[in-house]
């Protein structure tokens, strides 16, 4: 399937972060370790390319392989634009998180399409110095590659556990969890599930043209639920632990649909109409650095000028 910025998703990758916990993916056959250059500094670990079945898959474990990443030092436009420069256009994030909902209950996965940002130290555009682009983002999750994950997980749930359709993840800063009173007022804000990290990696991704979902594993009711203990790292490993295997099954499975489906999103095209800065105006430095996503519209930097 193709466009007219010459979109090719025949040949597109589908790119899988792996958060607390997920620090490999099974599956990968002819894996290679590929250690990728960034106008934005080094990703946080080797990029590990392999295949599931008929589609190449790029692994990325976001924290680092042994977790020496905090969701705030996680060099997340470095991570975006490694995954885009080898040809992925789907990602799939795992992540651990805290439930603000009775009914998402540990060990619950949800598939959310929604998000409150309460970061506030972090980069969260490859825009800026001489270059304005402003993407949509009403829709923060791509809708298609959401409905095909929420399906494969809920065909794979085991009795006792659920799959919950929608809801809206509230990213924190962290790295400390949150106290009482902020989980009340994340709760009285109508959100469903609490994390430190996807909210950044989404807006990126819109911004790099790059299809995202996210596959959200509860491991506690954060802090707020009366007859719980408050969150602690032992009780988030614990049910980490007993989510990775279910996650790694999920992860294939969705791999071998979106192989067969190759989704197309309009974040596929997310920049064709936010590109705000005249080209002619963009610094040389910054339009390189750019280059990976703008060349569709701008042509490559030294490209002559109409």
């Amino acid at each position: 399937m193709s466009s007219t910025t010459g979109l090719d998703l025949a040949n597109a990758r589908l790119g899988v972060l792996g958060g607390s916990g997920l620090y490999a993916m099974e599956g990968l056959e002819n894996i290679q370790e590929l250690q990728v250059k960034t106008p934005f500094g080094t990703p946080s670990d080797a990029l590990r390319l392999g295949r599931i079945g008929d589609l190449e898959v790029v692994f990325l474990a976001r924290h680092g392989r042994h977790h020496t990443y905090t969701p705030s030092e996680v060099p997340y436009r470095a991570n975006i634009w490694a995954l885009r420069s080898l040809g992925v256009r789907w990602i799939l994030s795992c992540s651990a998180v805290g439930s603000l909902l009775e009914e998402v209950r540990p060990l619950d996965m949800v598939v959310p399409d929604q998000f409150i940002d309460r970061t506030h130290q972090r980069p969260i555009s490859f825009f800026g110095e001489g270059a304005v682009a402003h993407v949509g983002f009403a829709d923060p999750f791509c809708p298609a590659l959401s409905r095909l994950l929420a399906d494969v997980a809920d065909s794979l749930m085991p009795d006792g556990r659920r799959l919950h359709r929608g809801g809206t993840y509230l990213c924190m800063e962290g790295p400390a969890f949150s106290t009482r009173a902020e989980s009340r007022f994340y709760q009285s804000l109508d959100c469903a599930v609490i994390g430190m990290t996807n909210h950044t990696e989404a807006r990126l991704a819109r911004e790099a043209e790059i299809a995202y979902t996210t596959l959200a594993m509860a491991t506690d009711y954060d802090c707020w639920h009366a007859d719980h203990d408050a969150v602690s790292v032992e009780m988030v490993i614990g049910n980490l632990q007993a989510n990775a295997a279910l996650a790694q099954t999920i992860i294939r499975t969705a791999a071998d649909r979106i192989a067969a489906q190759r989704p197309l999103s309009s974040a596929h095209s997310a920049l064709r109409h936010a590109l705000m800065t005249p080209k002619e105006q963009v610094p040389a430095v910054t339009r390189a650095r750019l280059d990976l996503f703008t060349a569709p519209y701008w042509g490559p930097p030294g490209a002559a000028t109409a």
